[in-house]
C-alpha cells in the first residue's frame, strides 16, 4: 500500500497594496468551496486570508502569498504560506496575542489567524522577515507532515519546470525533487511525468526508484532528479540523483553535509544511478533543492529555524536563497516529528 502527502504548486499572489486582499480572499473562498470544507470553514479560510494580506501591506516588503489545496490520507484542506522581507518580529508567540500591535491598530491580526486555522506555523527574526504558515481543515487538523516544500516559476512563466514528490510506500519514506529541462511547458511536462511514476514506483531503494522514473520520462526533454529515503528505525538515509539537485543533512549547531548526486539526465541516454547512505540520526534534517535555489545560504543565520516545520523551513529558504531567474523549489524532510 503506498500513502502519500501532496501538495499542488499552488497559487503564488504579489500583495502590495490593499486591493490584492480581495483577489486573494475570493481564491481562497472559491477553493475551500470546491473542497467541501463547508460554510463554516469556509469562512474561517475568508478571515484567515484577508488577515494574512492585511499583515502583508501593512509590515511587509515584497509580500507574497501561496494558495493551495493540501491532501493527506484521503483529506483535502486549503493551506496559505504567506511570505515577506519585512522588518520581522523578535518574537512571533507575543507577536500572535490579541491587543499587540506594533503599528498601532487594535493588533487582531495574528490572534485571528491563529484563532480560526486547523494548523498554524511561522518564523520571524528581526530585519530578515516573517514566514506564516496556515492550513483549514474541516474536522481535525491530520497528523503533522514529516516533509513540506514549495516550488516556484521563473519570473514571466505561469508554470514550473521544478517540482516534488513525497510518499510512504510499504513503510519506506521517500521524496522527490526534479527540475525538467528548460522552463516553461515542456520542462513542467518532463516533471509532471516524473511525479506521476514517482507516485507510481514500486516500493523499493532509492536507485531502483531513479531508474523507474528513467525509463518512465524517456518521451520528455528530460530532468535532473534526485530521490532520498529516511529511515529513522536504523538511523540512516539512502540517497540516489542524477544531475543538479542539491541536498544535505542540516543538524543544529552543526555544519551540513552535503548528498552525492551523479552527472546525468533521467529520461535520455542511460546514466549510472549509484546510490549512498548517511549517518541520519535523531534531530537530522533533509534539505533538497533544484539549481534555481544557491547553497550558500548558511543555518546559523537562521536560530531556531530547524525547530519549525519542514513547510515553514523550506518557505524561509526560498525566500532568501531563491532566485527570480530559474524556476525554483526547496523540500524539507525530517525522520522525527
Amino acid at each position: 500500500m503506498i500513502g502519500d502527502v501532496v501538495a499542488d504548486h499552488g497559487l503564488w499572489f504579489r500583495v502590495e497594496s490593499s486591493g490584492a486582499g480581495s483577489g486573494v480572499r475570493r481564491a481562497a473562498e472559491r477553493l475551500g468551496m470546491q473542497l467541501q470544507l463547508g460554510e463554516r470553514r469556509v469562512a474561517d479560510l475568508a478571515i484567515v486570508a484577508a488577515e494574512l494580506t492585511s499583515n502583508l501591506v501593512k509590515h511587509a516588503q515584497e509580500g507574497v502569498l501561496l494558495l493551495r489545496p493540501v491532501r493527506r490520507a484521503g483529506r483535502a484542506g486549503v493551506e496559505l504560506v504567506a511570505i515577506d522581507s519585512g522588518p520581522g518580529m523578535a518574537d512571533l508567540t507575543v507577536s500572535s496575542r490579541d491587543g499587540h500591535s506594533t503599528t498601532g491598530t487594535l493588533g487582531i491580526g495574528l490572534g485571528a489567524i491563529a484563532r480560526q486555522a486547523t494548523w498554524y506555523d511561522g518564523y520571524s527574526r528581526p530585519g530578515r522577515g516573517t514566514v506564516l504558515a496556515v492550513q483549514i481543515w474541516s474536522g481535525p487538523a491530520p497528523e503533522p507532515s514529516w516533509a513540506g516544500g514549495l516550488v516556484r516559476p521563473i519570473t514571466g512563466e505561469q508554470v514550473s519546470g521544478d517540482g516534488y514528490g513525497v510518499r510512504i510506500a510499504e513503510g519506506r519514506r521517500q521524496v522527490l525533487v526534479c527540475d525538467g529541462l528548460g522552463h516553461g511547458p515542456l520542462a513542467a511536462a518532463a516533471t509532471e511525468a516524473a511525479l506521476a511514476a514517482f507516485r507510481a514506483a514500486p516500493a523499493a531503494p532509492p536507485a531502483t526508484v531513479v531508474q523507474h522514473l528513467h525509463r518512465a520520462i524517456g518521451h520528455t526533454r528530460g530532468a535532473a532528479l534526485a530521490v532520498a529515503e529516511l529511515d529513522p528505525a536504523v538511523g540512516l538515509l539512502r540517497y540516489a540523483g542524477l544531475g543538479n539537485i542539491s541536498a544535505m543533512i542540516a543538524v543544529e549547531g552543526e555544519r551540513r553535509r552535503g548528498l552525492v548526486s551523479l552527472p546525468g539526465i533521467a529520461g535520455h541516454h542511460r546514466p549510472a544511478v549509484r546510490e549512498y547512505e548517511y549517518p541520519f540520526g535523531a534531530g537530522a534534517t533533509l534539505v533538497m533543492h533544484s539549481d534555481g535555489v544557491v547553497d550558500r545560504w548558511d543555518l546559523a543565520d537562521y536560530p531556531g529555524l530547524l525547530g519549525r516545520s519542514p513547510l515553514v523551513t523550506a518557505a524561509t529558504l526560498l525566500r532568501d536563497a531563491g532566485t527570480r531567474r530559474d524556476d525554483a523549489s526547496v523540500l524539507v524532510a525530517r525522520g522525527w516529528s
